[in-house]
């Protein structure tokens, strides 16, 4: 198996190759540095124009590729999930035209949150934004934003105000009635829109929801989920503490203003 380098730069190659494409960027743990081994790739093509999906399956990479809007339609438009020389490559299509729309909504403090698969608090269409900031441009040229002030004004009252009112009906219309499963579902949708709340408050870029809590440092929810029981008296008590905890933590990204130190903050690069 070639190495890790020569893998990257042979994907790229003909990624970049494809008609249409005018970037190509790594995202994920790998343009992190915080991959494991089996870690998978993931990539993002970036088109202006047409793409058509039947080039990215004329490579002959094994595996899935879908069609545009294949996953949903929204901003996240489709991609494909393919083994390349025994790996596991993931790869997402993101139209320029689109991207630079969620970038001029942004930089505005407009944002729409999406239903997709694998984000419990739903994405919120600056996502494509925060991969602009965040991954590692391997091919081409992409602008690399900092964190619109306007962003940082306008997403953390909507997410808390989100996270408020999904409290709110957990403990009216399942913890009240002793509706454990039910209960501990909301609790955790609005652990996460709180947590988007905080890193909003202080400039912190989110791409997926995997370290969400820990970042906006939320983990101790875990500890309020952890003695759920069907019961409406044990369980409208850990909506209130769910409330307790998430309101100390927006309040304190608040104050705070920036981000602490060592915190991942993306600026003008």
């Amino acid at each position: 198996m070639r190495g890790d380098d020569a893998f990257c730069g042979n994907v790229v190659d003909r990624l970049a190759s494809l008609p249409g494409v005018r970037a190509v960027a790594l995202g994920g743990s790998r343009a992190a540095g915080t991959s494991r081994p089996d870690s998978d790739w993931d990539f993002a093509i970036y088109y202006r124009g047409a793409f058509r999906p039947d080039d990215l399956r004329a490579v002959g990479w094994p595996g899935t590729v879908s069609e545009i809007g294949g996953w949903g339609g929204g901003t996240f438009n489709g991609g494909a999930w393919l083994q390349v020389d025994g790996r596991q490559v993931d790869v997402h299509y993101r139209d320029l035209d689109d991207v630079d729309y969620r970038l001029a909504e942004a930089r505005a403090g407009r944002f729409a949150v999406e239903r997709l698969m694998f984000h419990l608090a739903g994405m919120p269409t600056y996502i494509v934004v925060a991969e602009l900031a965040l991954n590692r441009v391997l091919s081409g040229e992409l602008e690399r934003p900092a964190y619109p002030d306007a962003l940082r004004a306008a997403a953390p009252p909507r997410w808390w105000q989100d996270a408020q009112a999904t409290l709110d009906y957990g403990r009216r219309a399942y913890a009240a009635h002793g509706k454990l499963a039910e209960t501990a579902g909301t609790i955790a949708v609005a652990a996460g829109q709180a947590a988007h709340a905080v890193l909003a408050a202080t400039g912190q870029w989110v791409t997926n929801e995997k370290t969400l809590l820990e970042r906006a440092g939320l983990r101790g929810v875990d500890g309020t989920l952890a003695g759920l029981a069907p019961d409406a008296g044990r369980l409208t008590l850990a909506a209130d503490d769910t409330q307790a905890l998430l309101q100390t933590a927006v309040t304190q990204a608040a104050n705070r203003g920036s981000p602490a130190v060592g915190e991942n903050h993306a600026g003008a690069r």
